[in-house]
């Protein structure tokens, strides 16, 4: 699984018009499953990501997790996350996961968020969303299974 963090002070997701999901301050997470990638993948890189310390301590430094800061999350499902560049000017799309895997994929790693005690909210998979985050920081890290 591939995602990228967002440190925000906060960040929503609209379908249609209508919100369908929002975080205070905390982390806006996109995420992507790959081809091959399992449940114990979404396992690890979900405990991993709600342990990084990429929040503040009273002393300034990134020193607390999003569980240290009481934060909570926004998970977005972000196929294209898995675009190849290499070659030619349209990127490809083809080691992302199968959409009936990709939303299984997505859907159990947003519940692993949560199941670490992280308010989590969703977007909705396959839809056109537009999501609209508040960096803090700004603060973006890039992460692999």
């Amino acid at each position: 699984m591939r995602a990228l963090l967002q440190r925000v002070s906060q960040a929503s997701v609209t379908v249609g018009g209508d919100t369908i999901g929002q975080c205070g301050p905390g982390l806006l997470v996109l995420v992507c499953a790959m081809q091959g990638d399992t449940e114990a993948e979404a396992d690890r890189l979900a405990a991993k990501i709600v342990k990084l310390r990429i929040f503040t301590d009273d002393a300034g430094k990134m020193n607390r997790s999003v569980v240290d800061a009481g934060g909570s999350a926004l998970v977005i499902s972000q196929f294209t996350l898995a675009a190849d560049t290499s070659r030619g000017n349209r990127p490809g799309f083809s080691t992302a996961a199968a959409p009936d895997e990709g939303r299984r994929l997505y859907e159990h790693f947003a519940a692993r968020i949560a199941a670490h005690g992280i308010p989590t909210e969703t977007g909705r998979f396959g839809a056109d969303m537009k999501v609209s985050p508040l960096n803090d920081g700004p603060v973006t890290i890039w992460m692999e299974s």
